[in-house]
């Protein structure tokens, strides 16, 4: 299996036709508007829209969405239960509530990851945000590697399973094969990226000459709409928590 069939922006699906800068702003408004709240009902809601754009970005396989998004859940899970066990004043509903923040956060850059093509986002970062070209290119060959580190840690654990090193049945085994298949694995990306940027470098990505842009990038009414949709989605759900009376402002409640 190749790294493109691993992880990579789905082929034509109907978020791909967003421009990048529009996702990123609509991701902004979400981000401020959960960071800002400390309640429950403000994450659901903004989850459950968020879990309606999950076909758009061609996530309709649930196996697909798992393989994607499994450190976030996880994540969410122990947030939210470390809350639980180590504060007196949180109680279940609260872990709840953590727990949904934290995917309803995290969730945005899985669909922005599966619907954009890395190079759209570098020259609508370039062109409309007006990124220098070395921090949008660096951070395209960064989402390029993604895919490569993914087959590379199934490689290791591979190559590992046939020397015969198994965790079997044995949890805490497994969790420390898997830290250390991590740690190999950030061995190896630190070496690569290092590589990377010299060759970049040599290539001239850092010589000070403006770049054109070949590809060019263009905002349409669809984008706009886009990020007036999730303003609306965000100030709806705030709305409904605040009528509900559940709604804790992190600098009131916090």
């Amino acid at each position: 299996m190749t790294a493109s069939l691993v992880l990579g922006p789905a082929p034509d699906v109907a978020l791909a036709r967003i421009n990048p800068v529009a996702q990123l702003s609509a991701i902004g408004i979400v981000t401020v508007t959960l960071i800002v709240s400390l309640d429950i009902v403000t994450p659901s809601v903004v989850l459950l829209a968020e879990l309606a754009l999950l076909p758009a970005a061609g996530l309709t396989s649930p196996s697909a969405l798992l393989r994607r998004s499994w450190p976030l859940l996880l994540g969410a899970v122990t947030i939210g239960v470390v809350n639980v066990v180590i504060s007196d004043d949180a109680g279940p509903l609260v872990g709840l509530g953590l727990a949904l923040r934290v995917i309803a956060l995290a969730l945005p850059g899985v669909l922005l990851a599966a619907a954009t093509d890395p190079v759209r986002l570098a020259d609508a970062l370039t062109l409309h945000w007006r990124l220098p070209t070395r921090v949008a290119f660096g951070s395209l060959a960064a989402l390029r590697l993604v895919p490569l580190l993914i087959v590379e840690l199934q490689t290791i654990r591979l190559a590992r399973r046939a020397r015969g090193v198994d965790a079997r049945r044995n949890p805490l085994r497994a969790a420390a094969l898997f830290g250390s298949a991590i740690f190999t694995l950030l061995v190896g990306a630190v070496r690569r990226g290092s590589r990377l940027a010299t060759a970049m470098d040599a290539r001239g990505f850092d010589s000070g000459i403006a770049r054109t842009n070949a590809r060019g990038s263009v905002l349409h009414r669809r984008d706009y709409r886009f990020v007036a949709a999730t303003g609306l989605v965000c100030a709806a759900a705030t709305a409904l928590s605040v009528l509900l009376g559940t709604w804790s402002p992190i600098f009131v409640g916090g």
